[in-house]
């Protein structure tokens, strides 16, 4: 296959190095001149483990190439890989200064090509990016139609600086956001070959699950740091801690709780981290990405708040009124938080949960119930479609194939449904379903 990659820095280099060794013909097109001479002469441009030799071999099998022709560089090849550079702004903002400039002068090479060109976002983009800005450059420039004259989409990388070889034969998966099948059969034919998944998905999707990735690495580190720091201040041994951790793959290290829904509660997760900052303040410990998680739990319960009163509806009907499916323990429950804020605005509630008896709940599960919401017992209710029937909004925070079942045979067009545990997609209910944040 032919391939012209724009930008020839750490993803762009590696990625010419890589194809140009599976076999590919690869057009490198960048504005600075000393990267292109120095490909010229089989030299990297980047210091990157493997690539001296690499870039050296695949220069001298003449299949690779250096322009700062970009509309030629398209007319050679079928595919382009945009890899330019997006930094950041001053004010913290994506610098999108390179690829608008090369999407104008996409738009132009397109125009003067007969067949349709794949063009392949790789750059890190906010999302929106390629559908919203890029697309209707692109567009005019051409004067051609994404689907028709050409073909966008947007491919995430995985490369890390030091080990970029070893990450591109060996991706933890290969993403392609795209709207027409055509550049995802050429994508396949690109990289199919790679040890992994290759994943189909929206354009969108595909721009912020990169920015996801990354911030989930970044969150990782930080959560590993801010736990040495308080292992050192009380004589732990972090590495060991940290290693005892990742030894959990159900839990830890999982796709365990990355699920979007509600806010946690229940026994463990608030008192444990509140025990840890406390911990961490009296031996002046620093961790304010742990500190901050309970004012973020905090902010999604708010944002359930003020997305049921938006609604104007007086008459809102919860399904679960416990912290999760399959427990009666309602201690520092975000439902019962959600209940209670609801009803001191004045708005009738009625309340069913089939694993919450107020008559049956014993130890400290009673005492919290005695304590703090002693009146929510009057509106708890046996049968949940007397729930439904009597409720304009219903909260759904249980999710059981029982409720599920109800649920699709009561609930009316009229009623709006905010949806808190992820409904499957098998489930169709009449209402209007809206999940917390989407």
């Amino acid at each position: 296959m032919k391939i012209s990659i724009f930008g020839l820095g750490y993803v762009g280099a590696v990625s010419l190095a890589c194809l140009a060794r599976d076999g590919h013909e690869v057009i490198g097109v960048d504005i600075d001149p000393t990267k292109l001479d120095l490909i010229r002469e089989g030299k990297t441009p980047v210091v990157e483990e493997g690539m001296v030799d690499l870039m050296q071999a695949v220069v001298a099998s003449g299949r690779v190439t250096v322009t700062t022709d970009v509309v030629q560089a398209v007319l050679d090849s079928d595919i382009s890989l945009v890899c330019v550079g997006t930094p950041s702004a001053l004010n913290g903002s994506q610098d999108q200064g390179a690829v608008l400039r090369l999407a104008e002068s996409m738009g132009a090479a397109i125009q003067a090509k007969a067949e349709p060109h794949v063009v392949v976002f790789r750059s890190t983009l906010v999302p929106g990016t390629v559908e919203d800005t890029l697309r209707p450059i692109i567009e005019a420039g051409s004067g051609k139609k994404d689907g028709e004259g050409f073909h966008l989409c947007f491919q995430p990388e995985f490369l890390r600086e030091g080990s970029s070889i070893r990450d591109y034969d060996k991706p933890p998966f290969t993403v392609v956001g795209a709207n027409h099948d055509y550049p995802i059969e050429r994508l396949q034919q690109l990289f199919g070959h790679l040890p992994c998944k290759f994943l189909r998905t929206s354009v969108r999707s595909a721009e912020m699950m990169k920015y996801c990735c990354n911030n989930f690495h970044a969150l990782k580190i930080t959560f590993a740091n801010e736990t040495a720091r308080l292992c050192e201040a009380l004589g732990v041994n972090p590495f060991e801690v940290m290693d005892l951790v990742c030894q959990d793959t159900q839990l830890n290290i999982s796709r365990a709780y990355l699920r979007p829904g509600f806010a946690f509660g229940g026994s463990c997760l608030p008192k444990d981290l509140r025990a840890t900052t406390y911990l961490a303040k009296t031996h002046d410990v620093e961790i304010p990405m742990l500190a901050g998680i309970m004012s973020s739990n905090r902010n999604h319960v708010e944002l359930a708040i003020n997305k049921l009163l938006e609604t104007g509806k007086r008459k809102i009907g919860f399904v679960g009124l416990s912290f999760k499916t399959g427990t009666d323990d309602l201690r520092e429950s975000p439902m019962v938080t959600l209940a209670e804020q609801l009803a001191g605005k004045g708005i009738q509630l009625s309340i069913y949960d089939p694993e919450v008896h107020l008559s049956r709940l014993l130890g400290a599960n009673r005492r919290f119930i005695e304590k703090y919401v002693p009146h929510l017992g009057e509106l708890m209710k046996p049968d949940l479609a007397d729930v439904v029937a009597e409720s304009e909004v219903l909260v759904v925070g249980l999710a059981t194939p029982e409720i599920f079942a109800t649920l699709a045979a009561t609930v009316r067009p009229d009623q709006y449904v905010l949806d808190l545990v992820g409904l499957p997609a098998s489930v169709q209910l009449q209402g209007q379903v809206e999940g917390l944040c989407w």
